[in-house]
């Protein structure tokens, strides 16, 4: 994120749908009379790169705890806070007493070395005490389901027990789903049980118990409960959310993130060797959006992410700055952090016998991953020690001479070597990008490619309204004219969690509760341009006026088709002559692809996550020279086929 937008936020706290509908041809205004597209069918001037859409990610307005990370109860590892167990509390049944509290002494782990210890006065049968969790805003519960349930515990002294694991209803105390461990032991060790739901309401007013009928004490960790993951992958991710992301066909995803890769601190980077292994194994760390992480969510299941929707990895490594202010002197001292660089790129590529390689095996995934690309740190140009030069020349060289075919994004101009790659961010209004659509028209091509990594227009909340997508859909027309220098784009942020004190940035594509979930006007502009795309751009050009029209065309020479994309922002039909020449002719049809809203201002949202969706249709009269009106505040993709 852009630091400076990041202040100014930081303070405030599947598929597709496709309708099948024929549109009647609104009324044209006057003032756009006489605008012509020219194309030139058979006169390609750039490839586009098979790269150009994809993914950039970072922990910020829950996206992995509390949103794709499919794990339902929080702060399971109680690390949160080491002074309470925030998102816990005690329940006592009738007579029972009972008192919880942070025990820093005893741990299940080295990485978790702090527990939840329950003391107990008082319990029978009837009247049970234990602790309860509210989940992330509730924990969503469906019908006829299968819930995965874990925990870590002991006991003052052996054959203590039983300990019940509960799924209740918050409104009406009807217990949905319930699971008996008959005893503990006096050392830590791990349970595992099946929670089964009946024919239930969804909903996410829930929570989850622990409950014990004895008196004594018991010690709690790592309290977990997963509900079913996208291919049911262990420890995996949400489901309808898995299923918005593999709708965009994306190409790449960018991890871990961009702040969240660089922490406040030093002391906070994103420390990869610590997400790996057992979940036991992972002592969580803070983010830099006032929360901590629980790192379920590590290295490897970012690149199985990758695996599960056919994206390449864009592995980000720390490069010694962190955001508020520290950085890591070029030399001796960032050695270590080079070496880490180099570590990681080992465990992702590497075979199983490598020192990294072996462990990547051992943790699972004897195979490795595929890498092109090497960002080395985040938006360093908000580094005012001036050291990014320096820094990114010693990352570079280590990795040019251990990994000489990999490609290495910096993330700030550089004078000392010259990067494969250089990431650009923007955070706009919809009238700058309207504005600034030919912005990469002139860039030398014979210096770095450009990886926009992040972008996004800065309009709606909690998500992109049709204004914005307007703008989104404006700007990824410059980047697909110019995908031949523009190889990689992703918007930022991806992900927003819309209950209250969830999240920290506005807006975000994609929205979502504990229970359902959204794609915004954006998302769906971003889905219909990652999935019609061809693999050269032809030659093009427009006269007339017509300020707020903007256009795209790139051809697919193997399936015989011609990709159009317009964009009308005005608030009036657009007529528009189009030529299409050259010795190949359309067939005559053409199939419509139409993203449209009555407002700037009109959006999706939770309450009504179809209100605007893009809409199929199909024309019959494409020629050689044709005519279409393209309605108000409108996305068009026309697929036409030649013969």
């Amino acid at each position: 994120m852009l630091r400076s937008i990041r202040i100014l936020w930081g303070t405030v706290f599947g598929a597709m749908m496709l309708a099948p509908v024929l549109f009647a041809q609104p009324q044209p205004s006057s003032h756009s009379a006489g605008t012509v597209l020219r194309i030139q069918m058979n006169k390609p001037v750039a490839q586009v790169s098979p790269t150009l859409y994809g993914l950039m990610t970072e922990e910020i307005n829950h996206s992995y705890d509390g949103g794709i990370y499919a794990e339902l109860v929080r702060n399971r590892a109680f690390q949160d806070n080491s002074n309470h167990p925030d998102h816990w509390r005690i329940v006592r049944d009738g007579n029972a007493r009972a008192s919880m509290q942070i025990d820093k002494t005893t741990g299940p782990s080295a990485a978790l070395s702090s527990s939840l210890k329950l003391t107990v006065q008082q319990a029978d049968d009837a009247d049970a005490a234990g602790i309860v969790n509210d989940g992330y805003w509730g924990i969503p519960l469906r019908a006829n389901t299968t819930y995965a349930g874990s925990f870590y515990a002991k006991a003052d002294h052996d054959a203590s027990g039983p300990v019940t694991m509960s799924l209740v209803n918050n409104n009406t105390g009807a217990v949905v789903a319930t699971v008996m461990v008959p005893s503990l032991t006096a050392e830590w060790k791990q349970y595992k049980v099946t929670l089964q739901t009946g024919q239930i309401a969804t909903t996410a007013s829930n929570h989850l118990v622990l409950s014990v009928t004895r008196p004594g004490a018991v010690w709690f960790s790592l309290v977990s409960l997963f509900p079913p993951t996208y291919d049911n992958t262990p420890n995996g991710n949400r489901i309808d959310l898995m299923e918005k992301l593999a709708a965009m066909h994306p190409a790449f995803l960018r991890l871990p993130g961009g702040n969240f890769l660089e922490g406040d601190r030093i002391r906070d980077w994103y420390d990869w060797k610590k997400t790996l292994g057992p979940l036991l194994d992972r002592p969580t760390h803070p983010s830099p959006w006032r929360y901590r992480s629980s790192d379920g969510l590590g290295l490897l299941e970012f690149l199985e992410w990758c695996q599960d929707l056919h994206m390449q990895p864009v592995l980000a490594v720390y490069a010694g700055y962190s955001l508020r202010g520290e950085h890591v002197a070029p030399g001796p001292d960032l050695a270590p952090y080079v070496q880490s660089a180099l570590d990681e790129i080992q465990y992702v590529t590497g075979g199983a016998d490598t020192k990294w390689g072996a462990v990547r095996a051992e943790d699972g995934h004897p195979a490795p991953f595929p890498l092109t690309y090497v960002e080395v740190g985040n938006e360093d140009e908000f580094d005012r020690s001036g050291s990014y030069d320096a820094r990114f020349a010693q990352f570079f060289d280590a990795i040019r001479k251990a990994y000489p075919k990999l490609q290495v994004i910096a993330t700030a101009p550089v004078k000392g070597r010259t990067p494969d790659v250089i990431d650009d961010h923007f955070y706009r209004t919809a009238q700058e990008f309207f504005e600034d659509t030919h912005h990469y028209d002139k860039t030398d091509r014979s210096g770095p490619k450009i990886f926009v990594g992040e972008w996004a227009t800065m309009e709606g909340t909690p998500t992109p309204d049709m204004g914005a997508a307007l703008a989104d859909a404006a700007w990824l027309t410059g980047l697909e004219r110019n995908s031949d220098i523009v190889i990689m784009a992703s918007y930022a942020p991806l992900f927003i969690n819309v209950n209250p004190g969830a999240s920290q940035w506005v807006p975000d594509l994609i929205g979502y509760d504990a229970v359902h979930s959204y794609g915004s006007p954006g998302y769906y502009a971003q889905a219909m341009f990652s999935n019609h795309l061809g693999n050269e751009v032809v030659d093009s050009s427009l006269k007339g006026d017509a300020p707020l029209l903007f256009y795209s065309a790139t051809r697919d020479e193997s399936k015989r088709t011609l990709y159009l994309k317009v964009v009308n922002a005005s608030s009036k039909p657009l007529p528009l002559e189009i030529q299409l020449i050259g010795k190949d002719k359309p067939q005559g049809t053409a199939a419509v692809t139409t993203l449209s809203g009555h407002s700037m201002e009109e959006t999706n949202s939770l309450a009504e996550p179809a209100r605007i969706l893009p809409v199929k249709s199909a024309i019959t009269d494409v020629s050689s020279d044709w005519k279409r009106i393209f309605p108000a505040y409108s996305i068009e993709i026309i697929e036409v086929h030649m013969r």
